[in-house]
């Protein structure tokens, strides 16, 4: 029993109500059974006593002119008539009011001027109510043991009796007229089981079904994400209903608590970071500021050849840009620079390209830059400087890294692919947080820097799958309103 308790609700509710179904109609099926039992010994008593009522005047008649032959002729043509009809007259006797038989189609078995009691047990038991009814109403009598059934009906009018008619019939002719009758209240039993059943059984997994899928969902709470119930699934308003709005809202809930624990748990690691970069950028800035002063000093004091004047130039830009860099890590967006130009691009290409000779990529470069953008040339520079670092980190040796910069919708467009590894969506999801990072030796602030610019920008990064296994990161920056 514990055993069936146990199962699933996809088993125990079309179980148990097949059982029920199975009792219900088994319970009205013998109902009907003992209502035809007895509607067919009703029916055999009515029709025995209707022939009964047939023969009473015409014997009243013949007995009172005391002509038994005309009485046994009576009799005799009735129990042939009777045979043949559904009432199975087997014997018919005539007694007087001494309880002696007068007239009987089978004159062996119940001789005539022979007494009734002597007759056997079954005509002793009628005896006895023969004596014992005082009503000229005729009764069927069923005696428990006997093979026959007896119809007793006085001769009488007036209430001046001449004596009593009984007629025999057998059983036989009952138990198949019941048999036939059950019979018919089993079949229609079947019927109904046949209609219910499957019935039962789909409304059962009808109602089963999102019970079972709910219990799989609360299973996997605190393990992972469940899906969504669909609501399609069930769509009534009842108790189940109910429970599946629950449901979705308590998942909802764990959600939306769940986003705002790692909101804090990243606005407690932005706390860290600006800690960290307040104070390294005190220990960076003094000495990058005596740096940059030795650099003008150089440059403005100092006849240099030409390329030794361009090489400055650059050492001047990257100073500059480390300092722009600490002022990224502050998240100060107010810093100021210079207008993005095409001199700029083609730093970052001189940059980045001993990097990617050490893994012998094949790097594509697209720009389309022949004016000054009114962008911050130092932020732009950054976010290319760290997306295509990255890009040539994750590419594979002797592989591909693309950058297309254009002006497409008053924005500046910067992408950049690799065909390194792929990042699974868990990944990516997390890609732009502080200390996050997916490669050895990174420290997982370059995109997280990336991303406070382009968003101080008014901006956009995306990361995405393309073709040909490769990653790209899309930058969007709205240009300023002239």
């Amino acid at each position: 029993m514990k055993i069936f308790l146990n199962l699933s609700y996809r088993y125990k509710i079309p179980l148990w109500g097949s059982l029920l179904i199975i009792i219900s109609v088994l319970i009205a099926s013998a109902t009907f059974i003992g209502n035809t039992y007895h509607q067919v010994e009703k029916d055999l008593a009515i029709d025995s006593e209707k022939l009964g009522y047939s023969l009473k005047s015409s014997l009243y008649n013949a007995l009172l002119q005391d002509d038994i032959w005309r009485a046994f002729e009576i009799v005799t043509e009735a129990s042939q008539r009777g045979s043949s009809s559904m009432v199975l007259v087997e014997n018919i006797l005539i007694i007087d009011n001494n309880q002696r038989v007068i007239v009987s189609t089978q004159p062996r078995q119940t001789p005539m001027f022979s007494e009734l009691k002597q007759l056997g047990a079954d005509f002793s038991e009628i005896t006895h109510h023969v004596t014992q009814w005082n009503s000229e109403q005729a009764q069927t009598i069923y005696l428990p043991d006997s093979k026959h059934y007896y119809s007793i009906t006085p001769i009488s009018r007036d209430h001046t009796s001449l004596g009593t008619l009984i007629i025999v019939h057998s059983k036989d002719v009952f138990l198949p007229l019941f048999a036939k009758n059950a019979r018919n209240g089993l079949l229609v039993g079947a019927i109904i089981l046949m209609i219910l059943l499957p019935f039962n059984w789909y409304w059962g997994q009808r109602m089963a079904f999102p019970l079972v899928q709910l219990a799989a969902r609360m299973a996997q709470l605190g393990k992972k994400w469940p899906d969504d119930l669909d609501p399609n699934l069930y769509e009534y308003h009842d108790e189940l209903g109910l429970l599946y709005e629950a449901y979705n809202q308590l998942l909802n809930d764990l959600k939306t608590k769940e986003s705002l624990e790692m909101q804090i748990v990243k606005s407690d690691r932005l706390a860290a970071l600006g800690q960290l970069a307040a104070g390294i950028a005190h220990e960076i800035n003094n000495p990058l500021s005596g740096m940059l002063m030795s650099i003008d000093t150089l440059k403005y004091h100092t006849d240099t050849s030409p390329l030794t004047q361009k090489t400055i130039s650059l050492i001047e830009r990257g100073l500059m840009q480390i300092k722009d860099t600490v002022a990224a890590l502050l998240v100060e967006a107010t810093t100021k620079s210079r207008n993005l130009a095409p001199l700029d691009i083609e730093d970052v290409l001189k940059l980045i390209t001993p990097m990617s000779g050490k893994k012998n990529l094949h790097i594509t470069w697209h720009a389309s830059l022949t004016d000054e953008v009114p962008l911050p040339s130092t932020f732009i520079r950054q976010i290319l400087i760290n997306l295509l670092m990255n890009a040539i980190k994750a590419a594979a040796v002797q592989g591909e890294v693309s950058c297309d910069i254009d002006i497409q919708d008053a924005k500046l467009i910067i992408s950049v692919s690799n065909d390194g590894n792929m990042l699974n969506p868990e990944q990516i999801s997390h890609l732009f947080e502080p200390f996050c990072t997916f490669s050895e030796g990174g420290h997982g602030l370059g995109l997280w820097v990336t991303y406070q610019i382009v968003t101080q920008l008014g901006g956009t990064i995306s990361v995405k799958k393309e073709p040909h296994e490769h990653m790209n990161f899309t930058v969007k920056i709205p240009l300023p309103a002239v």
